[in-house]
């Protein structure tokens, strides 16, 4: 299996390899693959150190899938050259995710949407893909209304240069500012740019994404994405309005047996979801479990995951093993 790395010196890329590595998927051959700034740069993986190559490069070695994690003016760019050449591409940006001839893909929810033609896959963002590993058991029981979410978003999520502010800002040294304020001890309520109707571009992404990938136009998601002083993972507060009733008890057992989540969700012990403890995990955590009391068949919980884990790396490559699995590449 030769597999190709497409933005492979980024925080994202770096964590892509890092879960190819201890997931043991087959890599016979890896090519890594960045900007001209780093060609020629070594990186190790699983004790052996490969050198990164340009697009031509890894273009002309045919691998079988390329993961791409560049940007999305470098998806656009190189994945159709990529998908022309036969190769099967797993695109980490939001270049391909609302295209409607591109399958956008959660693997515990609606990886059977996949087929061997489909050579551009999109990978959601990162914030989607948590809450939606959630929702997906809970609308297939009681059919989900409305979503109202609000995120609590890791540094981690905007890059390196974020992680390096916030750092700078502990330690009480001027350096290079990836956002438009200081992040330590504030929250900053935009991700991404503003759009024209007052949302930003992020919480359009959780909208629009969501109903994409439970496939459901009557599911009405609304969220207000922040930027928070933490590393290790998201957090979102979801409200959920449903057409039928719950049980509690059922809701947690439902969400117990759902692939890919880990209920924590016992208050006396105060035991609930944190960026903290969802560090370096591939698992979606929820918690605080509870009824809205305001409203009738809706429900209350927190939802926490590895935004560089489950929410990019860990999502493309259980993308490439459901191919492998089913054959697809």
């Amino acid at each position: 299996m030769k597999v190709a790395v497409v933005g492979a010196t980024g925080l994202v890329g770096t964590k892509m390899l890092q879960v190819l590595a201890e997931r043991n998927f087959p890599v016979t051959e890896l090519i890594l693959v960045a900007s001209e700034k780093s060609i020629g740069k070594e990186v190790e993986f699983k004790g052996t150190k490969y050198k990164v190559v340009g697009f031509e490069e890894a273009l002309a070695a045919k691998p079988a899938i390329a993961i791409f994690s560049a940007g999305g003016g470098t998806s656009l760019n190189l994945a159709p050259k990529f998908a022309e050449a036969g190769i099967t591409v797993i695109d980490n940006s939001s270049a391909w995710r609302m295209d409607p001839t591109k399958k956008l893909v959660v693997p515990e929810v609606n990886a059977n949407v996949l087929t061997a033609s489909d050579k551009i896959i999109a990978n959601p963002n990162c914030s989607t893909i948590q809450m939606v590993v959630v929702l997906k058991p809970l609308h297939d029981k009681y059919k989900i209304k409305r979503v109202v979410v609000s995120t609590y978003q890791s540094v981690t999520g905007t890059g390196v240069k974020a992680v390096e502010q916030l750092m700078n800002e502990r330690k009480g040294i001027e350096g290079e500012m990836a956002y438009k304020y200081p992040i330590d001890l504030n929250a900053i309520p935009q991700i991404d740019v503003f759009l024209e109707n007052g949302y930003t571009k992020e919480e359009m992404k959780m909208t629009l994404e969501t109903v994409k990938i439970i496939g459901d136009a009557n599911v009405k998601v609304t969220a207000t994405t922040v930027r928070i002083p933490v590393m290790g993972g998201h957090s979102e507060s979801v409200n959920i309005e449903f057409e039928n009733d719950f049980d509690l008890a059922e809701v947690r057992e439902i969400l117990s047996k759902a692939p890919g989540i880990v209920v924590q969700d016992d208050i006396a012990n105060f035991v609930y979801p944190m960026p903290l403890t969802a560090h370096e995990k591939d698992e979606t955590f929820v918690g605080r479990i509870r009824r809205d009391e305001s409203q009738p068949n809706t429900l209350n919980c927190w939802i926490v995951s590895d935004n560089l884990r489950k929410g990019a790396a860990t999502n493309a490559v259980q993308i490439a093993e459901y191919l492998l699995e089913k054959g697809l590449v």
